[in-house]
């Protein structure tokens, strides 16, 4: 809840993908926790080797290791040492023992070298001991277990998607915003764990494939149809009326900022000619109230732009949702909205009054993702 809430400029462009889970496959996800480093710290508690990912051979083994990481053209350095490789894998026996940048990680790390010599860093988790670093990112732990236990069956399920989406590439999430916040075993909470291992191995279905369980703070009265945002097409993301957020804190937002800002930050994005706005005007907006598109009427011309365009350049953060008005008042603009988030898949304010209402987890999942099944 608390940062995923742009999950959809990963998938903006995707095509939903319904595939068969490979569980026997897929015991571990790989994350990328450090993203384009120029060099990383590294720590071992106990016994480790190192590992060519390309050949399997084992480089190097010690016990108790701390280091910086850089790379150089032939490889990568660590400990004095110059690993003739493009990617190694450090690999410890205690699970729970390597650290990255003073942050602890549950499994192994896998260090490549990026063709401009930065690095990138992917964690090798377990799915559940993942589910257990993001839960606390993005619920809080002291809301109802049967809320948390329904995000923890949702974040497992994406988190799967994700696996078979991205079998070709260097990891299958990242650790933001992008993906789902993983924190590490730091981001751990006893009441989020518990909510983990109450549905461990639970995903939810779609006509017997695993589902992209979207998910995000609050709808304001309406969940979104998925096909609004994306080039997906699939009855239980084509919305739900949603009567159980209306006391989120998040339900409405206001927020203020001059017209040379948006002119900025347009300008940044592409569009060289936004200077000088003098008013922006609502299109369209589709059944759920939410805005499809909008016009920037500058002196000599407009702009026509999709509204989850708009937001994405502006902030997602501080555009909240789609759905809200806007005015110009002299150089500010003024916005006033509803909800937070892209508003597909599960409400998570929702889910909470759903729990403190008598709901468990099971029903909630259900009422936001109406004709799907969770198994095992």
């Amino acid at each position: 809840m608390k940062k995923s809430l742009i999950l959809f400029l990963l998938l903006a462009s995707c095509v939903l993908c319904l595939v068969p889970p490979v569980f026997a496959e897929d015991k571990y996800i790989r994350v990328a926790v450090i993203q384009d480093s120029q060099y990383l710290r590294l720590a071992v508690n106990g016994i480790y080797r190192i590992i060519d990912s390309g050949s399997g051979k084992i480089l190097s083994r010690g016990k108790n290791l701390k280091s910086t990481v850089v790379s150089s053209k032939e490889g990568i350095l660590l400990a004095g040492k110059n690993y003739r490789a493009d990617k190694i894998l450090i690999e410890a026996d205690d699970p729970e023992s390597i650290s990255l940048n003073n942050r602890k990680f549950r499994g192994n790390v896998q260090i490549i070298k990026k063709s401009n010599l930065h690095l990138l860093a992917v964690n090798f988790i377990n799915l559940e001991d993942y589910v257990k670093g993001i839960l606390y990112n993005e619920i809080s732990h002291y809301w109802p277990q049967e809320a948390i236990k329904a995000q923890a069956v949702v974040s497992r399920t994406f988190a799967i998607y994700l696996i078979q989406q991205n079998r070709n590439k260097d990891y299958d999430a990242t650790n933001d915003i992008y993906s789902q916040v993983y924190g590490g075993r730091a981001s751990e909470r006893s009441r989020t764990n518990k909510a983990v291992d109450d549905t461990k191995g639970e995903v939810i279905f779609y006509q017997k494939k695993i589902f992209p369980a979207f998910f995000h703070a609050t709808c304001a009265g309406r969940t979104e149809d998925v096909s609004e945002l994306w080039n997906i097409d699939v009855p239980p993301l084509k919305g739900v009326v949603c009567g159980f957020c209306q006391e989120s804190p998040h339900f409405h937002w206001h927020y203020v900022m001059t017209t040379k800002q948006i002119e900025e930050a347009m300008v940044k994005n592409g569009y060289k000619n936004c200077r000088q706005i003098e008013d922006i005007q609502i299109l369209e907006r589709d059944p759920s109230g939410r805005i499809r598109y909008l016009k920037i009427i500058l002196p000599q011309e407009t702009i026509k732009i999709s509204a989850k365009d708009f937001r994405s350049i502006i902030g997602p953060n501080l555009i909240r949702s789609t759905n809200f008005k806007v005015e110009i008042a002299e150089k500010d603009a003024v916005f006033e909205g509803l909800g937070w988030g892209h508003g597909v898949g599960m409400c998570q304010w929702g889910a909470y009054f759903m729990a403190k209402s008598g709901k468990d987890y099971r029903q909630i999942i259900q009422y936001y993702f109406p004709g799907t099944q969770i198994r095992p």
